[in-house]
């Protein structure tokens, strides 16, 4: 079953689907996130779960546990669990505006 990813403060929101990264998910629907590396070290598309949960799919991603205890994230490793999630992405844009 997807998950509904909703993004803070666009507005913008699209499908992840179950095994799918939220980074991807997100470019799938034609959202662009801020991201270099796809690996979970370099930080770029660090941002924020507001609601839901957010699971890391490597063992140590470039977060701390007091980042990862404030709801912060990589959705370049990170996937969507139960059916929704809202996210504070502020740069993220969509390709078709």
């Amino acid at each position: 079953m997807s998950s509904t990813v909703h993004l803070r403060p666009s507005g913008l929101r699209f499908e992840a689907a179950p095994g799918r990264s939220l980074l991807l998910a997100a470019q799938d629907a034609g959202i662009e996130l801020p991201s270099s590396c796809r690996n979970g070290t370099c930080r770029t598309c660090l941002c924020r779960v507001l609601e839901g949960t957010v699971e890391h799919t490597v063992e140590w991603p470039g977060v701390t546990r007091e980042e990862r205890a404030e709801g912060w994230i990589l959705p370049c490793v990170a996937e969507a669990r139960g059916s929704g999630v809202v996210i504070d992405a502020p740069l993220a844009f969509s390709l078709f505006d």
